[in-house]
């Protein structure tokens, strides 16, 4: 099956699985291999009530190789570099697998913003106050730049 198949296969499933899961998939009207995600901050975390968007860009070699994934809303999170977007995730990294769908990646992003791992920081401010055990800063400061970035008036809330 061809990239461009699958990710039309991919579309159609996304589309019935968006209220349920609060992923919107969007591709680009001219080119089916550039996407953006727009996903709900989860439930009882500090980016709850954000939408943040997603920038995917996927390989001609889809699914064969993991599509490029990087956030265009700003966030505060260990794992998401701060000025890049970029989000250091193993399955977008040396652990994907062709099972994995666009879909299944936000949902694994989405897991990743509920659970941060301040191991392996990409912003290493958010990572040095998690594993300082302060939670409430990091809760705090994560609230605050959520409700700048993805709460905005200017947002279209899906």
């Amino acid at each position: 099956m061809s990239a461009r198949t699958r990710l039309f296969k991919e579309l159609k499933e996304s589309a019935r699985n968006k209220e349920a899961t609060g992923i919107e998939l969007v591709p680009d009207e001219s080119n089916i291999f550039q996407w953006r995600a727009l996903i709900k901050g989860p439930t009882d975390t500090p980016f709850e009530g954000g939408t943040f968007e997603l920038a995917i860009s996927v390989p001609e070699q889809y699914p064969l190789v993991a599509p490029a994934v990087k956030y265009r809303t700003k966030i505060f999170h260990p794992n998401v570099h701060w000025k890049t977007g970029e989000i250091c995730l193993d399955i977008l990294k040396n652990a994907w697998s062709p099972a994995w769908t666009l879909h299944s990646v936000c949902q694994a992003i989405l897991a990743l913003m509920s659970d941060p791992a301040a191991d392996s920081p990409l912003n290493c401010d958010a990572g040095n106050l998690l594993r300082a055990g302060d939670i409430r800063g990091y809760n705090s400061m994560a609230r605050m730049l959520t409700a700048e970035h993805a709460m905005s008036e200017g947002m279209s809330q899906g």
